[in-house]
């Protein structure tokens, strides 16, 4: 709870989650529905490279959904990538200030996810990767296991039926998912917002994100949560 009052008191980061929340409440009140938040930019390489703390949360609709299995069109995309997550499908409300537990309360399920981003690898302010919503393009989300427990959880990801990244503990690059959930909390707290049952949080890449390309397809297996995957055009 410390790592995120820490960052709500960054000025760059009070100004990028401004200028990304107003965003997301104007397509909300335009008619779209909100699907949940995302963690991006958490492990040390990207928090020492921005001067931050911890993860940056952005936010998620349901017009950026695919069903898993579909085809994403990557043109135009200067830097497409694809990032394997673990996905945190919310059962109640979560108030900032929850402790672990609580959150682990209010989790009803977890499941795999696969993100697309389309990043700026030299982007070093944290604030207009925020404002930007830190490179979202879509999700994928694959089969909700009740529960949080990521006990044993590992990772397996594959390019036309070749292995193209693993991990064997898929929470070592992002961390408890638990409390990634409370952090996400915290900071929607501190900006007048709430993270509410129905929501699905995505906790950042297992492994590094994986370059794409047209005519590929990929499939992101979690075991035991199971899989989700998409093609490119």
């Amino acid at each position: 709870m410390a790592e995120s009052r820490a960052v709500a008191r960054d000025p760059r980061i009070e100004r990028g989650l401004l200028a990304q929340l107003a965003e997301r409440r104007r397509r909300i009140d335009a008619g779209e529905r909100s699907l949940g938040w995302k963690l991006g930019m958490g492990v040390p390489a990207a928090m020492e490279k921005l001067g931050t703390s911890a993860p940056l949360v952005g936010f998620m609709l349901g017009s950026g959904l695919l069903e898993s299995g579909a085809t994403c069109s990557i043109d135009g995309w200067s830097n497409p990538r694809l990032e394997p997550e673990i996905a945190v499908h919310m059962g109640a409300d979560l108030p900032g200030g929850a402790s672990r537990a609580d959150a682990a309360g209010c989790i009803a399920g977890l499941g795999a996810a696969i993100e697309v981003v389309d990043p700026d690898p030299d982007a070093g302010d944290p604030e207009p990767i925020l404002a930007g919503n830190i490179y979202h393009r879509g999700v994928l989300l694959g089969p909700v296991r009740d529960g949080a427990d990521v006990t044993g959880l590992s990772a397996r990801i594959t390019c036309d039926g070749e292995e193209a990244g693993a991990a064997e503990d898929a929470t070592s690059a992002t961390g408890d998912p638990v409390g990634l959930v409370v952090h996400v909390a915290a900071t929607l707290a501190a900006a007048g917002e709430r993270l509410r049952a129905g929501e699905v949080v995505i906790c950042g890449s297992v492994v590094p994100a994986l370059q794409v390309a047209p005519g590929q397809r990929w499939e992101v297996e979690l075991a035991p949560l199971g899989s989700v995957g998409v093609a490119f055009a």
